[in-house]
């Protein structure tokens, strides 16, 4: 080699797209799955494998979402940046107080999973507190500051609850990947949590709401739930409820 001069390196050979691709999904179609039962709610990182490596778990979700959002963000972005920040804080907040485990923010919505033999109760209470801490907190302060900003505009969300064996695997490819939730609980919680019914902004599955704790059902011997039928999922018994729980 002259002096001074560097060694050449290899670059390493790039398989082509296409290629790789189709390498991909023939792994996935090919390979095994590993399931084994979860005793924690798995985190995004390698306790859970690319390939055919599913978690199970019994858990309950609740989906919170602001409605309207998209119209807030078209008539002002820094406006919408703070509305939904002071949202998903806040909601953030009494999920983990309630210790939920947060594993999803989808632009204007928050998923949090609960595990345990209370979940049910612990996932509703959740959601109601939430009602409190919007109607009370979240909802007035940014009436106020921006009154001028949010006329015309009616702030408002749901939350939604189901309760389910799901599976946890990954998707999406390494270092470019999230846990995706596969069953029926965080799939009709997202939906429930889409319901507009005015003050009805809590919403809750039949399997959730037979399995509540007593204080989680009612209030002053007075049932907090009120039964509907969902129509679009094959006339499911779904509870709604316009009360709230009290945040100290």
């Amino acid at each position: 080699m002259p002096p001074g001069s560097r060694p050449v390196r290899a670059r390493p050979r790039v398989m082509p797209l296409k290629a790789d691709l189709e390498t991909s999904v023939d792994q996935i179609i090919s390979t095994r799955w590993a399931q084994r039962d979860g005793r924690v709610v798995p985190e995004s990182d390698d306790s859970v494998k690319f390939i055919h490596d599913a978690v199970t778990l019994d858990a309950t979700f609740v989906y919170a979402d602001l409605a309207d959002s998209t119209a807030l963000a078209q008539r002002d972005k820094y406006l919408a940046a703070e509305v939904f920040q002071a949202f998903l804080n806040s909601t953030s907040r009494v999920m983990l107080s309630e210790n939920g485990e947060i594993r999803s923010f989808d632009g204007d919505r928050v998923m949090a999973v609960f595990i345990g033999d209370d979940k049910n109760s612990r996932a509703s209470r959740c959601a109601l507190k939430i009602n409190w801490v919007f109607s009370k907190i979240v909802k007035p302060k940014l009436e106020a500051a921006y009154s001028g900003k949010l006329a015309g505009f009616a702030l408002n969300y749901a939350a939604g609850v189901d309760t389910g064996e799901v599976w946890a695997v990954r998707g999406g490819v390494r270092n470019n990947s999230d846990l995706v939730w596969v069953g029926r609980a965080p799939n009709l919680s997202a939906k429930l949590s889409a319901m507009r019914d005015g003050l009805n902004r809590t919403w809750i599955t039949g399997a959730v709401y037979d399995r509540l704790e007593r204080a989680s059902k009612f209030a002053n011997g007075l049932d907090m739930w009120t039964q509907r039928r969902w129509t679009q999922q094959g006339d499911m018994r779904v509870f709604c409820s316009n009360y709230s729980w009290q945040v100290s």
